[in-house]
């Protein structure tokens, strides 16, 4: 299939051309940052998964490179699934799912395999590193995927998304000496999760937090409303006994559209996919399917993850005094600051028929993207979802700081180190932007993003 990108976001990682999700093995190396994502370049659909692959020095702007591993080797025949990466002798390791669908169903084989590189470019692969026999018995063999591997005490350490034979999600602990030779640790948990399968285990030693993703889990009161929804944990692994000691948990976004969150190796910086399973993505009438989210500086305030955007981009307006706001903007970085903050309403990509809102009501942040343009329709039936509504809790602090990443396709909002990260898609020209607000002092910064 020939694909033809008519349209892309300004600064967001897409493929070249075609499909993207899951951020894979996010590390610097050779004095750049790494991103690579599952990607499939013959059609804006998922397909056979390969490895994708960009470099930035700033985080804003990338350079697409050469695909770094593609399906066809063994153990990977059918697709080059999630995983994470380590530099290792000075060359950068990958360590990856190979998925084999045999006939389907249980016949399904993931398990985990290994590539290396001298330079970042170009990769060798080793195999299978982490076979079905490493798997416990009463665990699936056709759910155990996405590694995350990291160095620590002399060894190394990786965490696999499993499943139970007959049960829900489940993360395991391997060790070893040398990449190549695992063995089983333990259970992380030692018990079911809330949803039917773990994906994307991400675990961070320095700040003490585990992420992942847990796919056709009930909502919690309204906590979260996305049947696949971003889960982090507080606390850290005891590698005598292979469990996570827990301290706290809550999700990592708010949003419609963020999965599959990853750590950069060593750093306190984290990107995510900028999309959804089980939503339709109406770009793929404009040759691709799919984002990475911006990175997020990331670190741990009173038990809970705090995010910050890192984007690369210069002040081109301020504004403060009265009670009213009009620009234009498609893309760039807005913060808007507040002491005692009563009322908030902004509009964002309005062309008077289209437009996006955040509004305060209640002492919570209400995103709504019912009008913003192409419709974007999930697996959700509650009645926030179906009205194309997100709500996150508001600070309480007498001074407010929010801050929203604009791009052509999405929209991330910070406030108080949580996150709401969605997808529009509003039509051309749809740029107006009104902002309403009452407050005892406040300011409205905009800024223009810095591209190569």
């Amino acid at each position: 299939m020939e694909i033809v990108k008519t349209h892309k976001p300004t600064f967001h990682v897409t493929g070249e051309q075609g499909w993207i999700n899951d951020p894979n093995g996010l590390i610097f190396f050779n004095n750049q940052y790494h991103a690579f994502f599952q990607h499939y370049p013959h059609d804006t659909k998922w397909g056979p998964m390969h490895w994708g692959h960009v470099v930035s020095n700033d985080l804003t702007n990338w350079k697409y490179l050469p695909i770094a591993l593609a399906p066809g080797g063994k153990g990977d025949k059918d697709g080059c699934f999630s995983g994470s990466a380590i530099v290792h002798d000075g060359k950068l390791w990958l360590l990856y799912t190979g998925y084999e669908h045999n006939f389907g169903g249980e016949s399904i084989r993931q398990v985990q395999c290994l590539a290396e590189s001298a330079d970042g470019v170009h990769f060798v692969k080793h195999g299978v590193v982490i076979g079905t026999d490493l798997l416990p018995s009463d665990y699936a063999p056709c759910d155990f995927r996405d590694p995350k591997v990291w160095f620590e005490n002399g060894s190394f350490w990786c965490i696999v998304a499993a499943r139970k034979i007959a049960g829900r999600g489940r993360i395991l602990l391997y060790k070893s000496a040398d990449l190549f030779n695992w063995e089983f640790v333990n259970d992380l948990f030692g018990k079911d999760s809330a949803g039917t399968m773990i994906e994307c285990p991400d675990y961070n030693q320095e700040l003490g937090y585990l992420m992942f993703c847990e796919q056709y889990q009930p909502s919690e009161n309204g906590i979260h409303l996305n049947v696949h929804t971003c889960r982090y944990c507080i606390g850290h692994i005891d590698y005598r006994t292979g469990r996570f000691v827990e301290q706290s948990r809550d999700i990592v976004d708010y949003g419609f559209d963020m999965y599959a969150p990853q750590s950069f190796v060593g750093k306190p910086i984290v990107m995510g996919w900028l999309n959804m399973w089980d939503r339709n993505v109406p770009s793929a009438d404009y040759g691709f399917a799919g984002m990475l989210t911006v990175a997020r500086k990331v670190s741990v305030v009173d038990g809970r993850l705090w995010q910050e955007p890192i984007v690369h981009c210069a002040e081109v307006r301020k504004a403060s005094g009265g009670n009213t706001v009009q620009d234009k903007v498609v893309e760039g970085v807005l913060k808007i600051s507040a002491t005692n903050l009563q009322n908030f309403q902004l509009t964002l990509r309005s062309n008077g028929t289209n437009c996006t809102k955040l509004t305060l009501q209640d002492d919570k942040w209400v995103f709504d993207r019912s009008n913003s343009g192409a419709s974007i329709v999930g697996v959700e039936q509650d009645q926030d979802s179906l009205a194309g509504i997100r709500k996150m809790p508001i600070s309480n602090n007498k001074q407010v700081e929010l801050t929203i990443v604009l791009d052509k396709y999405s929209v991330e909002i910070f406030q108080d180190g949580r996150a709401m990260t969605s997808t529009i898609y509003p039509p051309h020209g749809a740029d107006d932007l009104h902002l309403s607000i009452q407050a005892d002092n406040w300011h409205y910064t905009r800024y223009q993003i810095c591209t190569n």
